[in-house]
């Protein structure tokens, strides 16, 4: 048994199929094929049930194949351990990011990184939270963008920075027209869209709307930030959106009036995260400084100060 034969097992446990794992491993079909049948002699025992159609790993399978994540794993850190020993700011850093984030925080923090870490390559990873995290867990990736509170004891979180919330209304809610800024009683009885679940700022805004006392829109959950921003553009209803979504680059919505809250606004924390028992901790933590660099006015929603920037909607 070699690390080769784990990764070809791997491999078709996730793909499923003997041509797209061969694909996904740099090799030929029947190359894969045949090791992962002397990798069955050599155990004993067989650990795919070959159908027609496709490949389904047997239960002995799918258990080696989890194991094999692990043992890949180990062999990443020990790489990383040695590289970091060498450069700690060259090699590539595999970062995973909740997509109603990572579209609005990237554009601004990946400048950022290669002027400080000009030998770094960043391959990014756009995941729901729960993805991410397990994929943090498996070692397939190094580190992660993700909002607080986390139940992980396995991961270590480096604060970074507060994001506050906005209301999104149409220009003809009578929301648009108040003179003072937002307070969440204002929401009262209000029906807000919200994203399908999966999404931790479904979570966080259900939260809001619990403390105001307000509610869900029924009948509706979209998959992104875009879709809701449109949503309420059509006049669908009204939303929440984090503060870096309507920072440049994103261009202002047609019919779509933003609200600043009063006081401590709703916000959400973001903090970067990674495996308590990595061997990246000293160098992630002044990546965390880099995010941390970034322009405050950032996370200041200033609506009153912002200055048009072409009247045009945004893709969905």
């Amino acid at each position: 048994m070699n690390l080769r034969d784990l990764h070809y097992l791997v491999a078709l446990a996730e793909h499923r199929h003997f041509g797209r794992a061969a694909e996904a491993s740099f090799v030929s079909q029947p190359t894969l094929s045949t090791q992962i049948k002397k990798l069955e002699e050599e155990l004993g025992v067989p650990l795919v049930e070959r159908t027609p159609r496709k490949v389904l790993l047997t239960e002995t399978g799918r258990e080696i194949a989890r194991r094999a994540r692990g043992v890949l794993a180990e062999v990443d850190e020990i790489k990383a351990i040695a590289q970091r020993t060498r450069d700690p700011e060259s090699g590539t850093l595999r970062l995973g990011i909740f997509p109603t984030l990572g579209p609005y925080l990237l554009p601004h923090l990946v400048p950022l990184v290669r002027q400080r870490f000009p030998r770094l390559e960043l391959l990014l990873v756009e995941e729901k939270t729960e993805q991410v995290i397990r994929m943090l867990r498996e070692g397939s990736l190094d580190v992660g963008v993700l909002a607080l509170p986390l139940h992980e004891d396995s991961l270590y979180t480096e604060f970074l920075f507060e994001e506050p919330f906005v209301l999104a209304v149409p220009e003809a809610h009578p929301l648009a027209h108040k003179k003072q800024r937002l307070k969440l009683a204002d929401l009262e009885d209000e029906s807000l869209l919200l994203l399908e679940d999966g999404h931790c700022m479904r979570d966080q805004a259900l939260e809001v709307c619990h403390l105001a006392g307000a509610g869900e829109r029924s009948g509706f959950r979209a998959t992104s930030l875009e879709t809701l921003r449109q949503m309420v553009a059509a006049n669908v209803g009204i939303t929440l959106l984090p503060t870096l979504a309507i920072k440049p680059p994103m261009a202002r919505t047609d019919n779509v009036h933003l609200i600043e809250f009063s006081g401590h606004p709703p916000s959400r924390r973001i903090a970067l995260v990674w495996r308590k028992s990595s061997s990246m901790g000293h160098f992630l933590k002044s990546f965390a400084e880099v995010i941390r660099s970034m322009p405050a006015d950032l996370l200041r929603p200033a609506i009153g100060e912002a200055k048009p920037t072409g009247r045009r909607r945004t893709a969905g």
